[in-house]
Parts: C-alpha cells; structure tokens; sequence
C-alpha cells in the first residue's frame, strides 16, 4: 500500500474513492471499504482511501486529548490489511476546512481521476458541511464521477459508529467494543520503569508508556492478552491512579501482570487486548488485602483465557 500525506504529489488516472475520519476502522468503516476495494480491483483499478489527522472534530472543537480509538499508525495497518491501494492521511487545519465541497472534489478528480465516490449515509464535505449527498451528485454529473452512498451498519438496535465506541470504551465495557470492532481494543507502548510496587507485591508488572492521543478504557482490573514478539501472554491488567498508593497522579497508567511470566521487558514494545472488564479499581486498607485482591484476579481470569476466542497473532 502506498501512503501520501499531500494530494498534488499524486497522478492517478482512474480510482474509486472513500473519503471519511475511519476511527477506530469499525465494522461499518471495514464492511465500506472491503467493498471497495473488492469492487475497484475487480474493473482493474486502484483503491484510495482518504483519511485526516488530526481528527476534524478535535480541531473545529478543540477536542482535548486522549480522544483517538486508533493512531495513524494503526490506522496505516488496518488499512493496508485490507487491500487499499494508496492511503492518503490529510493534515486537517483550516485552510481544508474552508475548501468548498467542490474545490475539493475538483482536487480529486485531477489528482485521482476519481470515478466513484463511496460515502456512508449522513456523509458530508467541505466548508460548513455544503456537500450533502445531492450535491455531491450534481458535482459528479460535472465532474465525472458517481456517488455511492452506503448504509450504516447495526449492530442489535445500535448503529456503530466511532462516537458510540467511545462512550462504550468509557465505561469499560471492552466486550461491545470489541463487537462493533471486530477485533479486540488494543493498546501499545513502551515498558518503562516505574516504581517497582508490583514486584514488592510478588506481582511484577509491565508499566506502559503509551501514546497520550490514544483513548484508553476506564479505569479498572481487565483480563488481556499481552503480546510480545508475536507471541501471546494472559495478563491482568490494572488502568487507573492506584489508590492504594495514591499521590496524586492525573494521568492513569496501565500495568500488565503477565501471569507466569520471568523475562525482562523494559524497553521493549507490548501490545495489550482487552478481553473482559473484571472489576473497578479499589483502595486497600493493607498491603496483604491488596495482595489477596490481586491474587483472586489472577483466578478470576482463568476462565477468561480458557474460553477467549482465538485472534491472529501480531507483528509487534
């Protein structure tokens, strides 16, 4: 798959188009995007996807951090799995914001040689939200191109959409998301040192240094498998401020138990996947009611693992 950040270094004679934020890259984003893939190479073409970083809504509201379901990065695999052609990742400032629906599409059709245009229902582009449907498809009667508008998938009386992933991420609740998904909640980083409590404890855990743009769930104990090397580890994983030895902190830290695990992690790069939510996160009164807590944790993931359903191993 070939990556752009800049339209006009792009000359393409013919390709069929999806232009959309793809957070998260759901069920709805997979099921558009796999079509047109399928359907592009099947008339010999290419297929582009049009993404934007940062995110519209965090610049047109000034939408604080974290508030990404995917990194670019993540976002560039996910992508290239499914067949995409070229993914064209746009810096969202306002001079964008302020292209008119057809400024841009006309940006398309020279750089792209665009032919279709594939958008979900509700879709809309360009300076102050002018290029509904319709008028998407009197540009393309100009222009030369076709305008597909696909459904939006359902999921039980829910649509997905990313919007609703995140207020799920927010209560912890990593078994829908991973339903509107497709696939488990991942989160990356670096294991770096922290404060060695977890190893006092007889507990020694992995502390992640994760990138602060990528949304996180809520606070809490969490069955995960922890991958490393393309091989994968049961972990109990905490997120939160730690209670028990509160100081303060305002930004939580997730901290991997790899369950029978002896080998040394700092520095390298662990990717978590969140199974099941276990419990909230707690204030002991003691040192050994903590130990016990995590040790029940420990046996209440057991059956997690044992009945959690196979996922393809990761590069990382």
């Amino acid at each position: 798959m070939q990556t752009f950040n800049d339209l006009t270094t792009i000359n393409l004679k013919k390709s069929w188009v999806t232009i959309g934020s793809f957070d998260g890259v759901h069920l709805g984003h997979q099921a558009l995007i796999n079509e047109l893939v399928r359907t592009a190479h099947a008339h010999g073409e290419f297929a582009v996807v049009i993404t934007f970083f940062p995110h519209p809504l965090v610049v047109l509201r000034n939408i604080p951090m974290p508030y990404y379901l995917t990194t670019p990065e993540e976002k560039k695999n996910l992508m290239a799995e499914m067949g995409v052609d070229a993914l064209l990742t746009l810096n969202f400032n306002q001079h964008l914001a302020n292209l008119s629906a057809e400024e841009f599409v006309t940006l398309l059709t020279d750089h792209l040689g665009m032919k279709e245009l594939w958008i979900g229902q509700g879709f809309t582009l360009g300076k102050n939200r002018q290029g509904k449907v319709e008028t998407l498809r009197e540009l393309g009667r100009k222009w030369g191109f076709e305008v597909k508008v696909t459904e939006l998938m359902q999921l039980g009386p829910n649509t997905i959409s990313s919007s609703q992933i995140r207020q799920v991420l927010a209560l912890g609740q990593v078994h829908e998301v991973a339903e509107m998904l497709g696939r488990l909640y991942r989160v990356s980083g670096k294991v770096v040192h922290g404060e060695g409590r977890g190893k006092g404890l007889g507990f020694p855990t992995a502390n992640i240094e994760y990138d602060p743009i990528k949304l996180i769930p809520a606070n809490g104990i969490y069955a995960t498998w922890s991958w490393w090397k393309r091989k994968r580890f049961p972990a109990v994983t905490n997120i939160g401020l730690r209670p028990t030895f509160d100081k303060g902190e305002m930004t939580p830290t997730i901290e991997p138990y790899l369950v029978d695990f002896d080998q040394d992690l700092y520095n390298e790069t662990l990717t978590l996947e969140f199974l099941k939510y276990l419990r909230p996160e707690e204030k002991f009164t003691t040192i050994e009611e903590l130990k016990g807590k995590i040790q029940q944790d420990v046996e209440d993931s057991h059956e997690v693992f044992a009945n959690a359903p196979r996922t393809p191993g990761l590069s990382s």
